[in-house]
């Protein structure tokens, strides 16, 4: 475990077969709304209409349909 929390990997094998990996948790990092606000500013906007539209004419979003 100590490996574990140093940044160490492990594959875990049952009679000689992989199983499983170990590996450490990677941690979340958050983005300011700031941050995101700031990355965006300058983006051009999106008219809704025309965007549905266009996915409309490329798929098919019927549920009923598989």
């Amino acid at each position: 475990m100590r490996a574990i929390d140093g940044g160490a990997s492990f594959v875990v094998t049952r009679n000689g077969v992989p199983v499983a990996e170990m590996t450490p948790v990677r941690r979340r990092k958050s983005t300011s709304r700031a941050a995101i606000v700031k990355a965006f500013k300058n983006a051009p906007s999106i008219d809704a209409k025309r965007f549905f539209a266009d996915i409309d004419a490329i798929l098919d979003q019927d549920p009923t349909i598989s």
